[in-house]
């Protein structure tokens, strides 16, 4: 899916020079794809040191940055033609719990052109369709598991509350589109793999349930998406904004 959605951020950008681009929370597959665009320079910038130490540049203007977006002297001064947040808004929670209300405000000092936003809408509650209620019960799972290990969750939200942030901070959106998501084998593996090195974790007794009902939802999860070809759940989302004035 993400590279669906690049593919449309590429043509909502059309014929704008991309210029100088910030990848406002960066991670290999963003930072990836910025490298294949025609810019003049990227920063990346990642909360986390360990992820920074994965992300390099080829150019003497390309730099990665570590820090968060708390921080009132992360990038002081500085402006860019396009601006990607890039499930940003999620994944604050991990590192800058609270702040979600003030990052387009934040971010706003750094959009020269136009900032594109991607996000992933937030599961159903209460699931009904067979492929969300196994989505939902691996998330669940997954959250659990992060939580009893000290860990945060991310924390999703829906595109109408992005397009009121964006608003609020003082920017015109200018296009916003869901894309329906079906997930597959390495989704499923991915979750419960990253759940799976951390049940050692847990307190005694626990662990050991945990992986056993994970590897039971794993083998549920693989069977339904070998059957019907992956599972249809949730959206992304991605809004193309660019500042008033």
């Amino acid at each position: 899916m993400g590279d669906t959605l690049f593919q449309h951020i590429a043509a909502r950008q059309g014929e704008r020079p991309w210029g100088a681009v910030l990848d406002a929370g960066s991670g290999r597959h963003s930072l990836g794809w910025v490298r294949s665009l025609p810019t003049t320079r990227w920063t990346a910038v990642t909360a986390d040191p360990d992820m920074a130490a994965t992300l390099t540049g080829a150019r003497a203007g390309d730099r990665v940055v570590v820090g968060d977006w708390t921080d009132p002297s992360l990038l002081a001064g500085e402006v860019y033609d396009v601006v990607l947040a890039d499930y940003l808004l999620g994944a604050i929670d991990g590192f800058a719990p609270y702040f979600q209300e003030r990052l387009f405000e934040r971010i706003r000092l750094y959009v020269g052109g136009r900032l594109y936003v991607v996000g992933l809408e937030p599961l159903p509650y209460r699931p009904d369709a067979p492929d969300a209620k196994l989505v939902t019960a691996i998330a669940r799972a997954r959250d659990a598991t992060l939580l009893l290990c000290g860990e945060r969750c991310y924390r999703e939200f829906p595109m109408g509350w992005v397009r009121r942030s964006l608003e609020a901070s003082g920017f015109r959106v200018v296009s916003e589109r869901l894309f329906a998501n079906v997930l597959g084998k390495r989704w499923v593996d991915g979750q419960i793999d990253m759940c799976a090195r951390r049940v050692g974790r847990l307190p005694e007794g626990i662990g050991a349930a945990m992986g056993e009902y994970l590897e039971g939802l794993r083998a549920r999860a693989l069977a339904q998406c070998e059957a019907s070809g992956g599972l249809r759940c949730g959206a992304d989302h991605v809004l193309a904004a660019e500042p008033l004035g």
